[in-house]
């Protein structure tokens, strides 16, 4: 049998509150009506937030989502750079993260001094290009670009770009490097990468795969190119979603992706079993926590209550943040 998901601690990050997970909960649907609240969780946060949490989503459909709320606060359980693109879209509500030091790896490895020289020195060479962003990335860098892509509409908007443009892809040079055989688009790759799908062993995920040989990988783009080479089903979190559902046969899904896609999946799609990549330790044979995001791991329950009652962090609007709604709606509305 599958070994279950256990939850472990992520190294780093305060242990969850002792208050009984019922009481929050109870607390957390009282603030929302009494602050005027919706909550938007992303998937990879725990299973409990996505279950209180108004929309649950991956990062196209949650911004889609925020444009949709029509209370006068949003809590953003995510990273930063989601809630920071929630305020963008909707410069007159409140928006409120349970822990701004949720940050993202992928955002990190791009600074926007760092991008725009880059870019000035690409154009002083001569090179025509369009700097197309992953939405991982702070607002600061959207500012910089033309266009905005998540996992879910990144061919899409590939397929926009004039042909006698040269792309600047930033950050993730996976999903670049997937994008330009998907697409047929050379670009010009900058080398970011994403902690959690970096860490994937292709050794483990072998393994997994001859101890289940019914098995169906499904992979994350963000993930290398060793781990995509022997996936059967490559897409975001929503098309793993929608790939489960579709499938009515009982299958055994080897995830490769942040390890908490495994409660929207099970949610959508009970019949199926999943295991998370890389899931089986050779030595013990016990699940791994290694496939946890320890900036997601950051949105607690307790903190969601908090954030809530408190009326803070909030995201503050920036200047730069005009030029930053101007790409968002371009690429994720229009």
């Amino acid at each position: 049998m599958p070994l279950p998901v256990i939850d472990l601690p992520i190294a780093g990050i305060e242990p969850e509150s002792t208050e009984d997970p019922l009481d929050l909960l109870d607390e957390i649907d009282r603030l929302k009506v009494e602050k005027d609240a919706t909550i938007l969780a992303h998937y990879y946060v725990d299973g409990d937030i996505q279950d209180c949490a108004d929309f649950t989503g991956d990062s196209l459909k949650l911004a889609r989502d925020a444009t949709k709320v029509t209370t006068s606060t949003i809590v953003f359980a995510g990273v930063h750079f989601m809630g920071e693109s929630a305020k963008i879209l909707n410069p007159q509500k409140r928006v409120l993260m349970p822990d701004l030091l949720a940050g993202c790896s992928l955002a990190d490895s791009c600074p926007p001094d760092k991008l725009a020289a880059f870019q000035h020195k690409l154009r002083a060479e001569g090179h025509d290009i369009a700097t197309v962003a992953y939405i991982n990335t702070s607002a600061a860098v959207k500012s910089l670009c033309d266009w905005i892509v998540t996992s879910g509409n990144a061919r899409e908007i590939i397929d926009r770009v004039p042909k006698d443009k040269e792309i600047l892809f930033v950050p993730d040079q996976h999903l670049g490097r997937y994008l330009e055989e998907v697409t047929g688009r050379k670009m010009i790759l900058w080398p970011g990468s994403c902690m959690v799908h970096e860490v994937f062993s292709l050794q483990d995920l072998i393994r997994a795969k001859k101890n289940n040989p019914e098995s169906v990988v499904i992979a994350h783009p963000e993930c290398p190119q060793n781990i995509l080479a022997v996936a059967d089903v490559i897409g975001g979190t929503e098309k793993m979603r929608r790939h489960v559902m579709a499938t009515t046969t009982p299958t055994t899904f080897l995830v490769a992706t942040e390890a908490n896609m495994i409660h929207p999946l099970r949610a959508a799609a009970p019949q199926h079993t999943y295991i998370p990549v890389p899931g089986i330790m050779t030595s013990t044979g016990e699940t791994c926590a290694c496939n946890r995001c320890p900036h997601m791991a950051r949105n607690t329950l307790a903190k969601v209550r908090n954030c809530l009652r408190d009326g803070k962090p909030e995201i503050v609007w920036q200047p730069f943040f005009e030029k930053a709604r101007d790409v968002l709606v371009k690429s994720l509305l229009e």
